[in-house]
């Protein structure tokens, strides 16, 4: 078979790419028939950059989760003859499946087009959830620091400002170098950090429902229950089900991400409840007879959340480029993972003879990167007007 031009890879990919175009075109009609009641979650309909944020998005979201249906090769597998062949190259005589490396073929003849989709589920796996608990800390954390002030206030600073001084790039390799996980370190710390969310839960729940007893008890077993099953799955791997369970490396680098995301996320919190709390509705709160913890997460959080959800965007671009940057240095993740990071460095080596492997990979970071600050920028835009 002859080789494939530009033309015939593009509509290739498109075709490889339907249930991405599906998924996406579901969600943009629900939306835009919907936005009105969907509050600021609605607002990038509003906003060019915003929908075309949005869009970048979704298709690596979707790219992540039908990536078993997208990818055209196991993203490990090597095929004899494919090293550092360029895109639209066809697979030798004698080998089943697709006929064509759409993107080409890596220094170990693995492809490339197989090894980016790949890689989305990867990004798409660690980063949402960890900055997700990046905020359950800092919001558990930041929300009494703010309201209670005093010692409290000055020791959860200090130690947040003690974490940030720290180059991020250094306390990361810190945290994921071999003889700091053999330390046992890593695995102590997700046993802290996430413990948060549980506790964030716990006392949501309790503030909320604490005039009803019937209500608070079955919200806080189900809770419980929940939590403390993937607590001991994820922190610990010893879920009693064996159902959950995450691999080491894994482990490491997203412990590593909560604990450089927490701090910052901790002073933006503090510093929106610092100023929201002198509002009128927190003191009718106060003057009503509510609780602390109701004042803080039912008066105070809510109004926070614009600028929180503004921040949690840009906060999984950051998070997607340091996961690449772990992976370009070989740090944390498996030597032979898909992954954008590992996938760059596989392929700068060549980069001036090969620059295929390198480029694809590097564009799929910088686009979801792209399309998260675009997204963030349009809540921005959208929420300044209200």
């Amino acid at each position: 078979m002859e080789p494939l031009s530009w033309t015939a890879i593009i509509g290739l990919i498109i075709a490889q790419l339907i249930p991405v175009w599906i998924g996406m075109l579901v969600v943009f009609t629900l939306s835009v028939l919907f936005k009105r009641s969907l509050g600021l979650f609605g607002k990038p309909f509003d906003s060019t950059i915003g929908m075309i944020g949005f869009a970048l998005v979704l298709f690596w979201v979707f790219t992540g989760m039908f990536a078993d249906m997208i990818i055209t090769h196991d993203p490990l597998a090597q095929v004899s003859g494919m090293k550092n062949k360029l895109p639209g190259t066809p697979l030798p005589d004698g080998y089943e499946g697709y006929a064509y490396y759409l993107l080409g073929g890596d220094n170990l003849a693995r492809d490339v087009f197989s090894r980016m989709v790949a890689g989305s589920t990867i990004v798409m796996q660690i980063a949402p959830l960890a900055t997700l608990f990046a905020f359950m800390v800092g919001i558990t954390l930041g929300l009494p620091a703010a309201y209670y002030g005093g010692k409290l206030d000055t020791l959860l600073s200090f130690l947040a400002n003690l974490i940030l001084a720290f180059p991020v790039i250094l306390l990361f390799y810190l945290l994921v170098t071999p003889e700091i996980v053999q330390t046992g370190l890593p695995t102590y710390m997700a046993a802290v950090l996430f413990i948060f969310p549980i506790i964030f839960f716990v006392v949501l729940w309790n503030a909320r429902f604490f005039t009803q007893p019937g209500k608070r008890a079955a919200y806080l077993g189900v809770t419980l229950v929940i939590g403390i099953w993937i607590y001991l799955g994820v922190a610990w791997n010893a879920d009693p089900l064996g159902i959950i369970s995450v691999p080491s490396n894994i482990l490491i680098v997203f412990v590593s991400v909560v604990f450089v995301n927490s701090p910052t996320v901790f002073r933006i919190v503090r510093g929106l409840g610092l100023d929201i709390k002198t509002r009128d509705y927190v003191a009718a709160a106060q003057t009503r007879g509510e609780g602390p913890w109701y004042t803080m997460l039912w008066e105070i959080l809510p109004n926070a959340r614009g600028p929180l959800i503004v921040d949690f965007c840009l906060r999984i671009g950051y998070t997607t480029i340091l996961l690449g940057t772990l992976g370009f240095f070989g740090l944390g993740l498996a030597p032979e993972s898909p992954d954008w990071g590992t996938t760059i460095n596989d392929g700068r080596r060549l980069l001036s003879i090969y620059p295929h492997p390198a480029i694809a990979p590097a564009l799929a970071l910088m686009s979801l990167v792209l399309g998260l600050n675009l997204l963030a920028d349009g809540l921005r835009e959208e929420s300044l007007k209200d």
